[in-house]
């Protein structure tokens, strides 16, 4: 059975700051770097096969500092980039929330249903984030990898692989340098 370790990176300044990231590409903040220091600690007594990661340079950062004490590959993979959020890159949450509340709210309830203007469907991008899935779950039958991927991609993966819908995006969302072990059912590996 493959197992997945799938890690959001450590904080950027955006994250701090309650804007919406997206697909912009941010470095690690200061404590976004001990942040993801901390996940690889806590990660150092798993045998990770190799680390994926989106093409972002906080995803990236955060990766480099979780395969060091492995001595394994990083391979990063265009399908798994966060979502598009078009005109809603760098705006703060509560800016979205005030200027749009209806859609900021439909958002919330029912993020499949919103498309930031400019930006990318949530379809659209686990549809990527699915074929991404479906190459690593080819190349590794059994063993551990790990995943490092931003939100909501983070969001999209585990919804993914525990098979649940986009409605239920934000249940499982996980926190700067949080991270989780998803099992990949062998029965479940082709239905993602």
């Amino acid at each position: 059975m493959l197992r997945i370790v799938l890690v959001r990176p450590g904080c950027t300044e955006f994250d701090e700051q309650q804007r919406i990231q997206g697909s912009l590409n941010l470095p690690l903040s200061l404590a976004g770097v001990e942040q993801a220091v901390a996940a690889a600690r806590d990660l150092g007594a798993h045998e990770l096969a190799v680390v994926y990661v989106a093409p972002e340079e906080a995803a990236v950062q955060t990766a480099e500092l979780l395969a060091k004490p492995h001595q394994i590959k990083v391979k990063e993979l265009e399908g798994l980039a966060n979502l598009d959020h078009g005109l809603w890159h760098g705006k703060l949450l509560s800016e979205v929330r005030q200027q749009q509340p209806k859609v900021y709210r439909q958002w919330q309830e029912h993020p499949e249903t919103v498309c930031p203007p400019g930006g990318e469907t949530l379809q659209a991008a686990r549809e990527r984030a699915r074929k991404a899935l479906l190459k690593i779950i080819k190349k590794h039958k059994k063993g551990m990898v790990a995943i490092v991927v931003s939100e909501p991609m983070a969001s999209m993966v585990q919804s993914l692989v525990c098979d649940a819908e986009l409605g239920d995006l934000w249940q499982g969302s996980l926190n700067c340098g949080q991270w989780v072990v998803l099992d990949v059912m062998p029965e479940r590996a082709g239905a993602i």
